[in-house]
């Protein structure tokens, strides 16, 4: 990806202080949704490296990797896993707990929704710690799915996130950067 590219993307996200609480510079990524070149341009990227490749499934957690993770799989040919907190699908389930900042919650998907052997992508919009995405991707791997990456358009790299999906054995991609949480 181009520095351009990079530049563009990264001033296309809307960035808001002090939410949900003070001290926290949110990073809303609705404007880059809401900009079709950069949308457009954001989802590019993050097919790229795959184009050609043979990818099962396109793994989204809720909600903003639905929007994104949806448009990767259609790209790549893919299918879509919405992977969902508990309680929201409504079929039998597979679940698994996972660390938040404060706490401990809940995700789930289908027992059907992949097949043990797979290779599936992870698609969100941001890494921050990783407890979500570290979730996701145990669960992934619990009904034997091959998570061949994790792919996010932010990373906040002082959280540390990105190292949690590494030491599973799940390579990392993000497009752009910003520093602080």
């Amino acid at each position: 990806m181009t520095q351009s590219t990079a530049n563009f993307l990264r001033d296309s996200i809307r960035s808001i202080p002090d939410y949900p609480k003070p001290g926290i510079m949110f990073r809303d990524i609705t404007t880059l949704l809401g900009n079709a070149r950069a949308f457009r341009r954001a989802i590019d990227e993050l097919v790229q490296p795959f184009a050609g490749s043979k990818v099962d499934q396109v793994a989204g957690m809720e909600a903003r990797g639905f929007i994104l993770g949806g448009a990767v799989a259609h790209q790549l040919s893919a299918g879509f896993i919405p992977i969902r907190k508990k309680g929201k699908l409504p079929h039998t389930t597979v679940s698994i707990a996972y660390s938040l900042e404060y706490g401990v919650d809940e995700m789930e998907v289908h027992t059907d929704a992949v097949k043990p052997g797979e290779k599936v992508i992870l698609i969100d919009d941001l890494i921050a710690t990783g407890g979500t995405a570290e979730g996701a991707t145990k669960l992934l791997q619990k009904m034997g799915a091959e998570v061949v990456a994790a792919c996010f358009v932010i990373d906040l790299p002082e959280l540390g996130g990105r190292a949690k999906l590494e030491a599973l054995g799940v390579p990392v991609r993000t497009l752009i950067a910003f520093d602080g949480h």
